[in-house]
């Protein structure tokens, strides 16, 4: 883990410990997506969770240390990408599935929010790269298993392919404020998927 706060269920604790952690970081993720990180507090996670806020305060420390907690906990929740046999497919799906993150789903206001608070704060930022990253490794298996069908050279940088792929809709979502079309979703796993063909995106050689 990354951020200054210890894991939460770092110790595998069990019993009133474990729900008292997972009604917390709930509580917070809740909070967070409901009001925003501005005007969360310690004391409306507590009210929430119905955890006293001075065990909130001695394990968590306070908003910071809560929201980086919050997402590496929401971190370890379970998450597949879609597979649809081919390359293009696959990734078409992921791009679809950002898009509605932060657009349809239940948790798109959570999305944006969680966004928000990591350009204010360096320990919430760092909790995010982590769930990011284990996001992108998630989904990098479709690329993977593309290599295996020998639809893309073996030496395909996967995380690469990953990126390519959903950036552009990342950029559309929180930098140009511009409507995500269906369009735009194909258009941007389609260039993810030939450019892999292609060879564009090989892993490169960090030793020179």
């Amino acid at each position: 883990m990354t951020s200054d706060t210890p894991a939460p269920g770092s110790s595998r604790p069990g019993g009133r410990t474990a729900r008292n952690t997972a009604a917390v970081l709930q509580a917070t993720l809740d909070e967070l997506g409901e009001h925003g990180h501005h005007t969360l507090t310690v004391e409306r996670v507590a009210a929430r969770s119905g955890v006293h806020k001075a065990t909130v305060y001695r394990r968590w420390g306070g908003v910071d240390g809560l929201l980086a907690a919050a997402l590496e906990w929401s971190a370890a929740r379970p998450w597949e990408p879609e597979r649809t046999g081919s390359l293009y497919g696959d990734l078409l799906a992921l791009t679809e599935a950002v898009a509605r993150g932060f657009t349809d789903a239940p948790e798109k206001d959570l999305s944006t929010a969680s966004i928000a608070a990591a350009l204010d704060s360096p320990t919430v930022a760092r909790a995010l790269r982590v769930f990011m990253a284990d996001r992108h490794e998630r989904a990098a298996v479709v690329v993977t298993e593309a290599v295996g069908r020998g639809e893309i050279p073996a030496d395909t940088d996967s995380l690469e392919v990953v990126r390519a792929a959903v950036a552009p809709i990342y950029y559309r979502l929180l930098v140009s404020r511009e409507p995500v079309a269906p369009t735009d979703l194909r258009r941007a796993a389609r260039t993810a998927a030939e450019a892999a063909a292609q060879g564009l995106l090989a892993a490169q050689d960090s030793s020179g």
